[in-house]
């Protein structure tokens, strides 16, 4: 008995101490931050990318991942990730990461892909963008029939969804993360709410339909709210009502979930030390990905050092430059790409090039 209780108290010395040192990292980052000290910060650096990676639900590791020795995160000496096959020709710019972000919906056996985005990480410039990918989007997706972008994770999963992005939109991507919508909601608790301005009609909307799952919270009002996860659920869903900037459809829906990703961004970028820390370790629970540590590290580094508090936001399709036609080659309502004109003005916001500069680097990849 008495070698039974030893064992106990011994296992939760250990435990007490892993959470300490999460805290202490923690703090310490969030001190070099303040302070600006990147010396130091380096050690800090890699010692909170470590605990982070080891936290993280990983499904699926990048093949070259294991190979990679261990080293200081630039990107002059890593090996990053890829996702996608390497089959398509894509652009690869230095500077320039991209990461697949996806919510996804589990209902009655199925498990689909409503919310698809490229978070961008442009190291030189100093900036992260975000990129909505409308889920009707009419798309040749390898080994299959063309049909919409959504339809391609119930098809073959993570890596045939990266793989016709990847064909289509022709950026490298270099990892994915994903949350499904009820660890969604949880993450928005965690962070206390995101205050959302909504119009009459969408709070009526919200209100009176099912949007908001749980009844009990159909209580939304017009003008500025703070909305708890199933809430802010809800109105990331809604496509039948126009925003506030008078976007409806798809293209509304795609327009609210770009504004819960600022705002969850913003309320992560408000909280104090002892907040961040308990919300960050409970928040990597809800959180597959498949970024190795040195990605991580690097990503750290990169919002940290430069103190990043900005995110562009784009959606594509753009205006003007595609069709919605009720049928197309069999497939209902889809979106239908001008993708020359698409792809010319993505590479414009995303890398910053010249209308002239976008067409070029496109031919390069025909």
């Amino acid at each position: 008995m008495n070698n039974i209780l030893k064992k106990m108290k011994r296992k939760m010395k250990r435990k007490t101490k892993i959470v300490k040192w999460f805290g202490i990292i923690i703090v310490l980052t969030m001190m070099v931050l303040i302070a600006g000290r990147q010396i130091s910060g380096k050690i800090i650096y890699k010692g909170a990318a470590h605990i982070i990676h080891s936290r993280l639900n990983k499904d699926h590791n990048p093949s070259n991942s294991e190979s990679v020795p261990h080293m200081e995160a630039n990107l002059d000496n890593i090996e990053l990730d890829s996702l996608g096959s390497g089959s398509y020709p894509v652009r690869k710019e230095d500077g320039i990461l991209n990461f697949l972000f996806i919510g996804i919906e589990k209902m009655h056996g199925a498990r689909n892909t409503d919310s698809m985005m490229i978070v961008t990480l442009d190291t030189k410039n100093k900036r992260i963008k975000l990129t909505s990918l409308m889920r009707d989007s009419y798309v040749s997706i390898p080994g299959y029939h063309d049909n919409k972008l959504n339809s391609a994770y119930a098809k073959g999963g993570i890596n045939l969804l990266a793989d016709t992005i990847e064909k289509n939109y022709k950026v490298k991507l270099n990892g994915y993360i994903s949350v499904d919508f009820k660890s969604f909601e949880k993450v928005i608790d965690l962070l206390g709410g995101v205050r959302i301005q909504l119009t009459k009609e969408e709070a009526y909307y919200l209100n009176t339909k099912d949007y908001i799952s749980n009844p009990y919270y159909r209580t939304v009002v017009e003008g500025m709210n703070l909305l708890n996860g199933n809430q802010a659920l809800g109105y990331c869903r809604v496509r039948y009502v126009k925003t506030l900037e008078n976007e409806a459809n798809d293209y509304g829906r795609t327009s609210r979930q770009r504004k819960v990703m600022n705002e969850i961004f913003e309320k992560y970028k408000s909280l104090n030390i002892i907040d961040l820390i308990k919300v960050s370790n409970q928040c990597l629970d809800y959180v597959n990905t498949d970024l190795s540590e040195d990605t991580i590290e690097l990503i750290i580094e990169t919002v940290l050092d430069n103190r990043i508090s900005t995110m562009e936001s784009f959606r594509l399709p753009v205006k003007g430059a595609f069709e919605d036609p009720k049928i197309y080659e069999g497939v209902t309502y889809p979106l239908v790409y001008n993708w020359e004109e698409n792809i010319k003005q993505f590479y414009m916001f995303l890398y910053g090039d010249t209308e002239e500069n976008a067409i070029e680097k496109l031919k390069d990849l025909q």
